[in-house]
């Protein structure tokens, strides 16, 4: 659900979504969620505790950057268009899917914990983020056009958060 709420937000930043981005965004965040688990699950208990002191705060942060950037530059830009301004390549590609699979680290440590078996899991996983991707790409490209420029802050609330949630489950829950 992560990964639906920040493509939701990636699409209202779009506005117009190509086939390409929704590919790139899609196939990312199912591989990312796909890894993670197996990750997790191969790296056992020697690292758990380390991880699971730590995760929580990797991904609020990730997420709190990424979506502070997303605000700053809707209340910044003035009517005039930032070019290249695409989260689904580089850097912010690469952010948006760990921030988004983080927690799927903690689900294959739990798994390898349990000696369950890891890849029927992290397949369906994977291919379940993949679909609710594209879906959420699209839902918030349509979103963002009814709405306009003030859904990229709203987009950006999103993501913060959702870090913050993230943060406080693992903190007070």
């Amino acid at each position: 659900m992560d990964a639906f709420a920040v493509a939701i937000a990636t699409g209202i930043v779009l506005g117009t979504v190509s086939p390409r981005q929704t590919f790139r965004l899609a196939w990312h965040f199912g591989l990312f969620q796909f890894l993670m688990p197996v990750v997790g699950w191969m790296a056992g208990l020697s690292v758990e505790r380390f991880l699971s002191a730590y995760d929580h705060w990797l991904a609020f942060g990730l997420l709190a950057v990424i979506g502070g950037k997303m605000i700053y530059e809707a209340t910044t830009r003035e009517g005039r268009e930032e070019a290249g301004r695409d989260p689904t390549r580089g850097v912010s590609l690469v952010v948006l899917s760990v921030a988004t699979s983080v927690d799927a680290l903690a689900v294959g440590l739990s798994l390898g914990v349990l000696r369950v078996g890891i890849w029927y899991p992290a397949v369906v996983i994977g291919m379940v983020a993949c679909s609710l991707t594209a879906a959420g790409l699209h839902l918030g490209r349509r979103i963002g056009e009814t709405a306009g420029r003030r859904m990229e802050v709203v987009g950006g609330a999103i993501l913060v958060g959702i870090g913050v949630k993230i943060l406080f489950g693992h903190l007070f829950g």
